[in-house]
């Protein structure tokens, strides 16, 4: 995860520079500047997390320069290629969407679809025929 954190930390000086001569150019217009600097605290926070992740784990292959493309094969994680939650999530969040631009009530629909979506998606592993 060196390179990872590293990117990000090194991101950071990049968008507080950017902020900076920004904000001076165009008299500190307020949205642009601020969205810059938050920005730069973002790329931060992240950089942060993973550096402190980094330390916590094992080098990856990734970290090391003569490392094999061998080397990191095996499991990578538990995906579930048959599911449609995924897809039922992205739905709700296209019906929210459409409520920011349309009406507000159209909004608590997208938000109560998103809930039974995340629920079943979070769940599709404890029912039927894939239950652990």
């Amino acid at each position: 995860m060196k390179i990872e954190y590293k990117l990000f930390l090194y991101g950071t000086p990049f968008f507080v520079a950017a902020g900076l001569v920004y904000g001076f150019w165009s008299g500190w217009e307020p949205v642009g500047s601020v969205s810059i600097l938050l920005t730069a605290a973002l790329v931060a926070m992240i950089g942060g997390y993973l550096a402190l992740t980094a330390k916590r784990i094992d080098a990856r292959p990734e970290d090391d320069p003569d490392g094999l493309i061998e080397q990191g094969a095996g499991d990578q994680g538990v995906y579930a290629p048959w599911s449609w939650w995924p897809l039922a999530i992205g739905g709700s969040a296209a019906v929210v969407f459409l409520g920011l631009a349309a009406g507000w009530w159209i909004v608590y629909i997208g938000v109560a679809l998103g809930v039974v979506s995340l629920i079943g998606w979070v769940f599709e592993f404890s029912r039927g025929q894939h239950a652990h």
